[in-house]
């Protein structure tokens, strides 16, 4: 499968999953989706199906208890109250769904206010309902979180346990020389460039070119990027690149970069998976996953560089406050240089 074919699979996939969630849905989430098709990509539609699927559950249980949530209409979305969708984030701190019990945090209320948001917007702009009720409810404040990444003598220590498989058990032991100068090409690939889960997976064999040590990349959005990479990261990817031309069995019509131990495109639930392992045992109190080595990344360049705006580029963010959202040791960084530049005395002449 190459790249194109992987990700138009992917897609393929998530509207499969969108127009069974549809079933379960009103009628009228059917022409709403047509409606944004076009401005959003099928993840996104996805997390929608799954959010307005709990937002009419909610409705259903509490408003219309006599009506199925099929059976709902434009009418009655019209009639939802900006009380009932305040109501209705107060039900998400814990709720039942299909008998099974849930709790939103205030990020997850916070997406799922901007779906509500979205719908009541769209139809109101339509002129499909003659108010919108869900732009009177404000937005749950959001604490900013604390940004977990890895330390510098941390990614010495990742990179050297994903290579000699020290600290592991017999079990993964069993399994680690088949996969150890992947692994580490992987984790050195994460360090060194800040690439994303899906632009890493989606890689091609043919993306990298190891002499100009750079890689074309499919960003969000659908567009293409180079990205360039370090001697080390070079060197990582060369001493997997042999390995797998000279294994035998690996399929010469693969065009997948990282392979999986069937010798597939590896999954982003395998890469997860690997970044966990090794991060659990080089340190086990910090929840470490393939996101965290990309803020570990950002962090590193931007002490680097000390410039926000080559961060936010080569991390591919179209706004440098997306950048300094999640990287809070950027911000710290700014505040800890300017520290003295603001003197309460007057220097003295003589000294």
């Amino acid at each position: 499968m190459n790249e194109k074919d992987f990700y138009t699979a992917r897609n393929l996939k998530n509207t499969e999953r969108i127009e069974r969630l549809l079933q379960e849905l009103p009628p009228f989430i059917d022409e709403y989706f047509l409606g944004i098709e076009n401005q959003t990509s099928t993840l996104t539609r996805l997390n929608y199906c799954y959010d307005l699927r709990i937002f009419f559950d909610y409705l259903h249980k509490k408003k219309f208890p006599q009506r199925q949530v099929c059976d709902l209409t434009l009418r009655d979305l019209e009639s939802v109250t900006s009380t009932d969708i305040e109501r209705f984030l107060s039900y998400l701190n814990r709720y039942e769904f299909r008998g099974v019990a849930e709790s939103c945090n205030e990020r997850a209320k916070a997406r799922k206010l901007s779906t509500v948001r979205a719908l009541f917007k769209y139809f109101f702009v339509k002129d499909k309902i003659a108010i919108d009720n869900a732009a009177k409810v404000s937005m749950p404040k959001l604490h900013e979180k604390e940004i977990v990444r890895l330390e510098a003598e941390e990614i010495s220590e990742l990179i050297e346990c994903a290579d000699t498989g020290a600290g592991m058990s017999g079990h993964q032991r069993a399994f680690h020389g088949k996969t150890k100068v992947r692994d580490v090409a992987i984790l050195s690939l994460f360090l060194g460039t800040g690439i994303r889960i899906s632009e890493l997976v989606g890689l091609n064999t043919d993306d990298i070119d190891l002499q100009t040590r750079s890689f074309t990349v499919t960003r969000k959005g659908g567009n293409r990027a180079i990205l360039y990479f370090s001697e080390e990261v070079a060197a990582a990817l060369l001493r997997y690149m042999e390995d797998k031309a000279a294994d035998k069995n690996c399929p010469k019509d693969e065009p997948a970069l990282f392979l999986s131990l069937k010798l597939r495109r590896i999954s982003i639930r395998a890469v997860e998976n690997l970044v966990k392992k090794y991060s659990r045992i080089v340190t086990p109190l910090k929840k470490i996953s393939p996101h965290k080595l990309r803020s570990t990344y950002g962090t590193q360049l931007y002490r680097e560089t000390h410039d926000i705006y080559i961060v936010a580029d080569v991390l591919g963010h179209k706004d440098v406050n997306t950048t300094k959202k999640h990287y809070a040791a950027i911000s710290e960084d700014i505040r800890r240089s300017v520290a003295d530049k603001v003197k309460l005395h007057k220097p003295d002449p003589n000294e």
